[in-house]
């Protein structure tokens, strides 16, 4: 029973999070002088999303996103350019593979991936099939952006 209530506990502090970044998110921002802009279109949810990068030397100097959509869309590309800022490229990329994962494969137990820190938080999108590609679309715009893209359509 104890681990339920601490399972509970922690559901609800992800809730919290993925709400704080939907209302706030950060990074949300034109940013001026980007060498990469892509923009991201989920039909399914109406998610509409421009990601803008800017690479000094292989590295995540910046980066910002505007556009509109669901919380879990906000959230997740919130979330996202916290965490990939200052990374190098193959770093962002190892990041997208592990949040990807996480995301389009079920779990077997409640723990998450290893080295996903508190992305974490987007682990319960998993469980609902639908609003996947609403967490998924910033991190598709992502690798496109990193010109990791092999057969990506994130205008799907």
């Amino acid at each position: 029973m104890r681990g339920a209530a601490v399972s509970d506990g922690i559901a609800n502090l992800y809730k919290e999070m993925i709400i704080d970044h939907a209302r706030s998110p950060r990074n949300f921002r034109e940013l001026e002088g980007a060498t990469q802009t892509v923009e991201a279109v989920n039909p399914l949810c109406g998610d509409q999303l421009t990601l803008y990068l800017h690479l000094t030397d292989g590295a995540i100097a910046d980066i910002a996103f505007t556009g509109r959509g669901c919380a879990i869309s906000q959230a997740s590309a919130s979330l996202m350019t916290m965490a990939v800022k200052g990374l190098h490229q193959d770093e962002a990329l190892t990041l997208f593979n592990r949040v990807h994962t996480m995301l389009t494969t079920k779990s077997d137990g409640d723990e998450p991936p290893p080295g996903v820190g508190k992305l974490a938080v987007l682990s319960g999108v998993g469980e609902y099939p639908t609003r996947v590609k609403c967490a998924t679309l910033s991190w598709q715009a992502l690798r496109s952006a990193l010109g990791d893209s092999d057969s990506l359509d994130i205008k799907e």
